[in-house]
C-alpha cells in the first residue's frame, strides 16, 4: 500500500506545481496577446495606433468584432468556410477601402483551401478595394477552393460594409459574393 502512495503524492504534487505555474502565467499570456493584436492591428490599419473596441449591434452574423483606429476600422469576422470556420481581422480606412487583412485561423483542407493562410497573390486581389467584390469577377479564386475563397470575400464585403453603413440586403455581405 506504501508503494502507491509515492506515486500519487508525486503526481498531486506535480499537478499542483503545474497548476500554480499555469495561474502564475495567465497575466503574462493576456498581455502578450494583447500586445500581439495591438500590432496586428496597427500593421492592418497603417496610421493608427490606437483602437477601441467598439459593440457590434449590427444585423451581419459574421462580424465578431470592431475595433476603432483614428483613420479607420480593424473588423474581426468568423465566417463558414468548407472545412469549419474561418477567423479573419481586415482593416478598412474611413472611406470605406481595404487597408489590409488577414486570415488568423482556420480548419480549411490542407494544400487547398488552407493556401488562403500564406497565398499572398490571392490575398493582395482584396487590398484597396471597397467592397461588394466577387470571387470570378474581381476576384481570381485560390485553385480547387471555391468556398474558402467565397467565405473570405464575404468576411471583406461584410467588413467594408460595417464601415461603410452598406444595407445588409444590398447584397454587400449574401453568401456567392
Amino acid at each position: 500500500m506504501r508503494k502507491i502512495w509515492m506515486p500519487v503524492a508525486a503526481l498531486l504534487l506535480a499537478a499542483a506545481v503545474l497548476l500554480g505555474v499555469y495561474n502564475l502565467t495567465l497575466d503574462l499570456r493576456a498581455e502578450n496577446q494583447a500586445k500581439e493584436l495591438q500590432a496586428k492591428m496597427e500593421t492592418l490599419l497603417p496610421g493608427s495606433t490606437t483602437f477601441t473596441e467598439e459593440e457590434y449591434t449590427g444585423e451581419d452574423d459574421i462580424i465578431a468584432v470592431v475595433y476603432k483606429g483614428e483613420n479607420g476600422y480593424v473588423i474581426g469576422t468568423v465566417t463558414a468556410g468548407y472545412a469549419g470556420p474561418i477567423h479573419m481581422l481586415i482593416g478598412v480606412s474611413d472611406d470605406g477601402y481595404v487597408t489590409g487583412l488577414q486570415v488568423r485561423r482556420m480548419e480549411e483542407t490542407f494544400g487547398l483551401g488552407a493556401e488562403a493562410l500564406s497565398d499572398w497573390e490571392f490575398l493582395a486581389q482584396f487590398l484597396r478595394t471597397e467592397g461588394d467584390v466577387a470571387v470570378g469577377v474581381e476576384i481570381d479564386s485560390i485553385s480547387g477552393t471555391t468556398v474558402t475563397s467565397k467565405a473570405i470575400t464575404r468576411s471583406v464585403n461584410a467588413a467594408v460594409a460595417y464601415v461603410t453603413g452598406s444595407d445588409v440586403d444590398s447584397g454587400a455581405t449574401s453568401w456567392g459574393g
